[in-house]
């Protein structure tokens, strides 16, 4: 590329993006998608809605109509059909609690460069300890699977296979679906004892209590009793080491019965670990938050499955939202 060619457009693009992840964050906070509804307001009754500063307000809402978030004519505003799905609160497919998760995280994310430097995690509890951390961390995690779990459950052949168990499965959502694409399939959620309210009232939302049970435990410490001819872990091998990631595929494949078969959904990295995006940057996000987590590559996954007996290794792609795969074999 010659020096003519060189602009500086992409870097300064991607430095001051951070701009607008805040004013998304800051309107989700303030529930103004929610307020707006179907109707449409000007910036005076917002104003008032909110009980906040005109000029703030009216700066913000102009924002998020630049960004497409919101519509403006004869100075009124209004959700645009992207926001009416996906930001309204009564929506089915709102993602608030994903994107307030996100925010949450911002304030670790400004010092990564000290976590390179010392290689220690600077979140200094665990994310979801406290109660309402912990259903917006659920929620979140419901929300950002609701975007794939319907297409998930319609790729996957679980026809004839009669009980799931979801490892770490959180509120239930892959459960839930597969079970909705299979009538004569039951599935267990596994997971932590403090996850069992937040997961039953999900499953109570489907109507499906009676098919899929909640199991309190701790994946990475104790083994699963029971048989099970299907095994779900979805999202949890990244929080993990290496040596604890096989412990857990282990743990999977001494609960399935002879020829069970086991997936591994996760934001898979690329041989050479340096793409796609997204799985490199979460990478970070797991350096930011946990002593030893990281994404994984799709040859160190297979290698683990390999290790644990899995045989007939296969990659299933499906359009993600975020560059995650599944990785699938049989015992």
């Amino acid at each position: 590329m010659s020096t003519q060619e060189l602009n500086p457009g992409k870097i300064l693009k991607m430095s001051g993006s951070y701009w607008e992840t805040c004013a998304l964050h800051a309107a989700v906070k303030l529930d103004i998608f929610t307020i707006f509804g179907k109707e449409s307001m000007t910036a005076e009754e917002i104003t008032e809605k909110l009980n906040s500063g005109a000029r703030g307000t009216i700066m913000l809402l102009n924002a998020l109509a630049a960004m497409d978030f919101l519509k403006k004519k004869d100075n009124k505003y209004a959700n645009t059909h992207l926001s009416a799905v996906f930001l309204i609160k009564d929506s089915p497919k709102y993602l608030g609690h994903i994107i307030m998760l996100h925010h949450r995280l911002v304030e670790s994310w400004n010092r990564l460069d000290q976590a390179v430097i010392d290689g220690r995690p600077l979140r200094d509890k665990v994310f979801h300890a406290e109660k309402e951390e912990r259903e917006n961390f659920l929620m979140g995690m419901f929300n950002l699977a609701m975007t794939m779990a319907p297409a998930v459950a319609a790729l996957i052949d679980l026809s004839g296979r009669r009980h799931l168990i979801d490892m770490g499965g959180g509120p239930g959502t892959y459960a839930i679906h597969f079970c909705m694409q299979y009538p004569d399939l039951k599935a267990t959620v596994f997971d932590l004892p403090a996850t069992r309210p937040v997961a039953e009232k999900i499953i109570d939302r489907f109507n499906l209590a009676e098919r899929i049970n909640f199991k309190g435990g701790d994946y990475t410490a104790e083994d699963i009793k029971g048989k099970f001819d299907a095994a779900w872990l979805s999202h949890i091998l990244h929080s993990e080491s290496p040596e604890d990631c096989r412990k857990i595929i282990g743990r999977a494949v001494s609960a399935l019965e002879p020829g069970g078969m086991i997936l591994i959904h996760d934001f898979i990295l690329n041989n050479n670990m340096d793409g796609p995006l997204f799985p490199a940057l979460f990478a970070l996000n797991m350096l930011l938050g946990t002593p030893s987590g990281r994404s994984y590559s799709e040859q160190q996954i297979m290698d683990m499955l390999t290790e644990a007996g899995v045989k007939k290794l296969h990659r299933i792609d499906f359009e993600s939202v975020n560059d995650s795969a599944i990785i699938a074999g049989y015992v």
